[in-house]
């Protein structure tokens, strides 16, 4: 699982109301062929527009702040950005699991970032253990998490402990001792710069941010409906509540 946060965990003086969480679930039996897809789209994208490939797709800095990316049209932007939601959605073994936390009247000592990240790796875990994922897989298969830059200390903490002592709310009564055992290894982090399967989930986490919350240019155009393209991918089974399956916290 690849993965990307959208908004701030904090709660003082926080620039957003909502910390969100995107997840990009690829096996490993597809993840060559996926990424050599996305590197024929990047191709493409060079020679249409002239993107880099050594150019990074951060959705929202290509929106609001490009930097050398100035040079191509913002609409152009724009266009790279729902091309590349367009390739991923067709790739059916994919599956995105979206955690979207609403800061607003949260306790003062609510850990935000805790909140957001148990749930995605609970959801992760659970998705693997009952087979949900679109690829089938060996009844045994574990997961690993790749992620861009993040509290890494905090989020290694996190899953050792979730491992050893994850006690879940009973839909009876009481808690069950439910560890971890489909995730290994500690969290794995990377450059987005040098991993596209990160720049896909950073795009998926700056649509669905923009699904809640747009800007203002991606309010005016429509982007608050680009998130509905991914909907192919979504892991509707995250959430029986959510018609995209968002687990809303």
């Amino acid at each position: 699982m690849f993965i990307d946060e959208a908004g701030d965990p904090g709660l003082v003086n926080s620039p957003t109301r909502y910390f969100m969480l995107s997840g990009l679930v690829v096996h490993d039996s597809q993840w060559q062929p996926y990424l050599e897809e996305i590197l024929k789209f990047r191709k493409e994208m060079k020679v249409i527009y002239n993107l880099k490939l050594r150019e990074e797709i951060h959705s929202a800095r290509m929106i609001n702040n490009p930097g050398d990316l100035v040079r191509i049209k913002r609409n152009d932007r724009l266009s790279i950005l729902r091309n590349f939601a367009d390739l991923l959605s067709k790739m059916d073994g994919l599956s995105i699991i979206n955690i979207v936390v609403d800061k607003q009247d949260r306790a003062a000592n609510t850990d935000i970032f805790e909140v957001a990240w148990k749930a995605l790796l609970q959801r992760f875990e659970n998705t693997i253990k009952h087979g949900n994922f679109p690829q089938k897989s060996h009844p045994n298969e574990k997961g690993m998490i790749f992620t861009d830059t993040t509290d890494s200390i905090k989020l290694r903490k996190l899953l050792r402990k979730m491992r050893a002592y994850n006690p879940i709310t009973s839909q009876y009564s009481g808690y069950l001792a439910l560890p971890l055992n489909h995730i290994i290894e500690d969290p794995n982090f990377r450059d987005s710069a040098f991993s596209y399967y990160i720049q896909a989930a950073d795009l998926a986490s700056f649509l669905l941010y923009q699904y809640f919350a747009p800007n203002a240019y991606m309010k005016k155009i429509g982007g608050k409906n680009y998130f509905k393209r991914l909907e192919p991918i979504l892991c509707k089974k995250a959430s029986r509540t959510h018609e995209y399956g968002i687990v809303l916290l």
